[in-house]
């Protein structure tokens, strides 16, 4: 039943997708490790990481679209899910360094020892196992997302109203991870990895397996989210969006859907944070700053809201865009990007594969429109004279 559940997904775009993001997927790695550093083909180590990253991020943006695009919750608080992923693999890749930080203390990571800390916490424990810290990748943002989601949801809080409070949440996360007595690095965060699962962080063959791992991660919550949306449960989803009233008059408990694609989503987005951190080494409070939330909005925006392929397609072209901006005029980014959302609203308020599909689609319809003329059907054409 769960197989063709998700079956039911891979329709000739979703393959499609999927198949270059396989190519993409052997291509990087293979380019990077096959290759001589002096062929003109070989891909950097910096570079298989920055696109690691944006795999990473257009996992965020995935994740925003599904409960933005298809049920119609605008989150402006994913960066906290996102951030507390993160945090999880941080601590998992804090606990592998043991006697070879700073201190040399077998237990206790640097920072600790630098505060004066004399015992682990509590909720440290079970973080120098990996299949503990992928647990509550997991756990810990999609059990915040359930209870927030209980509340707000039985509540009949939607809108900008839940717009504002997801934003209150990162930014009382923000608050509260700054604080050295959280146990989490304070303002530093966590950082100076060693290894992954007895592997070098910093080996090419390790990035090139992060990249990997990034790019399968988004290729399978793309299907589980294909199937969600082109599911029943799909439809009624929609039917939130666009008529929450009416859909709950018809007998549906809207809540309950509004709490299960939003526990999903955030459940995606800690994913996305936990392969993030091994990749750019650091994971700290400012990754909770709503602004990330915002800019992940964006990136679906630009994309196309409600697509799905929109959302990664526009976290990479942002992100992209936003490397070379920054190298080439950093003080200029905030207002390109600023500059990118207005022109996206007003010309493109599809995003670019809405945008794209509506103009095929009319394309479409005037061709089979100009096929279907009553002067060119079978019907109205003169019947042949057998004897000419």
């Amino acid at each position: 039943m769960m197989t063709s559940f998700l079956f039911r997904a891979l329709d000739k775009n979703a393959a499609l997708f999927l198949g270059l993001l396989t190519a993409i997927i052997v291509a990087v790695p293979a380019l990077n490790l096959l290759l001589p550093p002096d062929h003109p083909l070989h891909v950097p180590t910096y570079a298989v990481t920055l696109m690691g990253k944006y795999l990473t991020y257009a996992l965020l943006a995935l994740s925003v679209d599904l409960v933005w695009g298809y049920c119609g919750i605008l989150s402006l608080g994913h960066a906290a899910f996102f951030a507390l992923g993160g945090y999880a693999m941080g601590m998992y890749l804090m606990r592998q360094i043991g006697t070879r930080g700073v201190y040399g203390d077998p237990l206790l990571p640097d920072f600790m020892v630098f505060l004066n800390w004399d015992t682990l916490p509590w909720y440290w424990y079970g973080f120098d196992m990996f299949w503990f810290a992928a647990l509550m990748v997991l756990l810990v943002p999609g059990l915040l997302a359930f209870i927030f989601g209980w509340f707000a949801f039985r509540s009949r809080v939607s809108g900008v109203y839940l717009s504002i409070i997801t934003q209150a949440l990162t930014y009382a996360l923000l608050l509260a991870f700054f604080r050295n007595d959280m146990g989490f690095g304070g303002n530093n965060g966590l950082t100076d990895f060693k290894d992954i699962l007895g592997f070098d962080v910093q080996a090419d063959t390790t990035r090139a397996a992060l990249f990997a791992a990034s790019g399968i991660a988004l290729g399978l919550c793309f299907i589980i989210c294909r199937a969600i949306t082109r599911s029943k449960l799909g439809k009624v989803l929609v039917a939130v969006r666009d008529a929450e009233s009416r859909t709950r008059f018809l007998g549906y408990r809207v809540e309950h859907y509004k709490l299960f694609v939003w526990t999903i989503s955030a459940m995606m987005a800690g994913i996305a944070g936990a392969l993030y951190v091994p990749q750019v080494g650091i994971i700290n409070p400012g990754e909770f700053a709503p602004a990330n939330s915002i800019e992940a909005v964006i990136w679906v925006a630009v994309g196309g809201r409600g697509t799905l392929v929109g959302a990664v397609i526009g976290a990479v072209l942002v992100n992209f865009a936003k490397t070379w901006f920054t190298a080439a005029f950093p003080e200029f980014w905030l207002f390109a990007l600023g500059g990118l959302f207005v022109f996206v609203t007003l010309f493109l308020p599809k995003g670019i594969v809405g945008t794209v599909t509506d103009n095929w689609a009319k394309v479409s319809r005037r061709k089979h429109a100009v096929d279907e003329r009553p002067g060119d059907t079978p019907s109205t054409r003169p019947a042949p004279n057998p004897a000419e």
